[in-house]
């Protein structure tokens, strides 16, 4: 993705939450130099990996399969496996009209997946074998509570307020239809370099960046290279 493309999708981005009412935490509006300037005092933002994610999944149409994400906060495996601390995490994300987060499941990582405004928030399903998408298998999840069986790529339809509980293993793709999506996730801990098993193996977790202007805001990938 061009930096360009993505400093204006920060920009619309922030916009579009702040019109429901999220506001982004202060570290967020830091330029570079900011952060820089802050390097001692942040490894709670850079070691949990705090902080702006903008996606095409490698496949270089961030309109057509892309997603925009904002980490708010997050804890660490070490926590997960000791059983006690800081166990979850929370994101706002955007997913646009018609915008596809690829097939995918987790590991380790059960998550809420929330419609906080705007368009309805469809998520398709399947079911696992042995680690793989099955796409003549069924899910059973939980709706705001309520367990249901879906069959085999069901298109759940998330009004605003609706949620969807994943637990680890349960394969989904989501977009928004209508208009775009103000989403959250609670989730357990997250870990996106290592948790995150799309069906497609030309999908990649992050973005290759071509740099044509400075960055308005580091991305969580940056943080190894300019924090250096």
């Amino acid at each position: 993705m061009k930096r360009s493309a993505i400093n204006a999708i920060m920009r619309e981005s922030e916009a579009f939450m702040r019109s429901f009412g999220f506001i982004l935490p202060p570290f967020s509006r830091w330029s570079p130099d900011e952060m820089r300037a802050h390097k001692g005092e942040i490894d709670g933002i850079t070691g949990a990996a705090l902080g702006w994610d903008i996606t095409d999944f490698g496949l270089g149409d961030f309109d057509k399969t892309g997603l925009f994400l904002f980490t708010v906060r997050n804890g660490r495996f070490a926590d997960l496996q000791r059983g006690r601390g800081m166990l979850y995490a929370e994101k706002a994300m955007i997913a646009r009209k018609d915008q596809v987060t690829p097939m995918h499941r987790h590991l380790l990582k059960a998550e809420d997946i929330i419609n906080r405004g705007g368009g309805t928030l469809v998520v398709e399903l399947f079911g696992d074998t042995d680690g793989r998408c099955d796409r003549g298998k069924g899910t059973r999840v939980a709706t705001d509570g309520i367990q249901r069986d879906f069959a085999p790529g069901h298109k759940l339809k998330l009004s605003p307020g609706e949620s969807v509980t994943l637990m680890p293993g349960d394969w989904h793709a989501f977009w928004g239809e209508g208009a775009d999506v103000f989403v959250a996730e609670v989730s357990t801990v997250n870990d996106d370099n290592t948790d995150n098993i799309f069906e497609d193996p030309a999908v990649t977790r992050f973005s290759g960046i071509e740099e044509d202007e400075a960055p308005l805001h580091l991305l969580v990938p940056d943080y190894a290279v300019w924090l250096r």
